[in-house]
């Protein structure tokens, strides 16, 4: 059975999460390496006060799913691809041994200190279920202005739908969609607006530092969450990385293209079940897991066998 390995993006953290990965020599190996290159405890990195930041939120979001991988390889056990949503996507890259953990760690750290530096509380993110991209596309259009810039942003299934831009903006589309035709639409608790064109100038500043470093041809195929197609050489997955900040995460198309190779077996990396969750409502014939909630040693034994 083909498999994918799956990286969770922000909001699937917790306070204490780093707590709850599975309990392993090389996990707490990766644990120690991180607060010596980041400076700091596990306990400030995973509190509640740290987690109401953008830039710790995307750290531990890393270094609980690659510390997680890296049990896996210990195995000897390789997925036949990988794919990560929005940050999760440099948790792919190090699985699959473009980059390595310290630079992935650096490169986020920046990623979200960008991000939460970038814009102030007007704006941030919203979601929409039970309407249609197209349609809902020509409904931001018609709220976008030049002062309370809207857009689409993240397509995780074919119904749920995120949105990025000024909160006024989005404020109006959500109340005209509850009018006309959604099943439900809120705002996220996320103070930034990813995923659009008002963060082309944090990709423009990534692809810079990636080009200072030493990165590796992927020895796993990764799934794109921008293009939806399958990287397998250092330039195209450095743009991604770079851009994907700035353009929607096509994150049903990423998983639908790996559904489309063969893979009938996803195991998402801790924490949280975000991304099983939405593979198991969108894939009948897909055994999708998380670790959080399966555990380790079951999916090494599916893996393996």
């Amino acid at each position: 059975m083909q498999s994918a390995f799956l990286f969770p993006g922000q909001g699937s953290q917790f306070e204490g999460m780093l707590h709850y990965l599975p309990k392993d020599p090389i996990i707490k190996e990766l644990l120690d390496e991180s607060c010596e290159v980041l400076n700091t405890t596990i306990e400030n990195l995973h509190s509640k006060e740290s987690l109401s930041t953008t830039k710790a939120v995307q750290q531990c979001l890393l270094i609980a799913s690659v510390s997680t991988y890296k049990v896996f390889e210990k195995e000897g056990v390789v997925p036949n691809y990988v794919a990560g949503h929005s940050v999760g996507a440099f948790g792919a890259a190090t699985a699959a041994g473009v980059l390595t953990f310290k630079d992935a760690l650096r490169l986020v750290s920046l990623r979200g200190e960008l991000m939460q530096s970038s814009y102030n509380d007007g704006y941030g993110m919203a979601v929409v279920l039970g309407m249609d991209e197209d349609r809902l596309t020509e409904i931001v259009k018609n709220f976008y202005t030049d002062e309370h810039p809207i857009y689409v942003s993240n397509r995780n299934s074919p119904t749920q739908i995120t949105l990025s831009g000024s909160k006024k903006g989005l404020e109006h589309v959500l109340n005209y969609v509850k009018h006309h035709g959604a099943i439900n639409a809120s705002l996220l608790n996320v103070s930034t607006p990813s995923h659009c064109p008002l963060f082309n100038d944090i990709g423009d500043t990534l692809l810079y530092e990636l080009n200072k470093l030493d990165l590796k041809r992927p020895n796993i195929p990764i799934s794109s969450n921008r293009n939806s197609r399958l990287l397998r050489n250092v330039d195209d997955v450095k743009e991604d990385l770079a851009k994907s900040i700035c353009y929607p995460v096509r994150w049903y198309d990423a998983v639908n293209l790996l559904y489309e190779k063969g893979a009938r077996l996803l195991i998402e990396m801790p924490p949280g079940e975000v991304l099983t969750k939405l593979a198991n409502q969108t894939f009948q014939d897909v055994r999708a897991l998380s670790i959080s909630k399966t555990g380790i040693d079951d999916c090494l034994y599916l893996l393996s066998n």
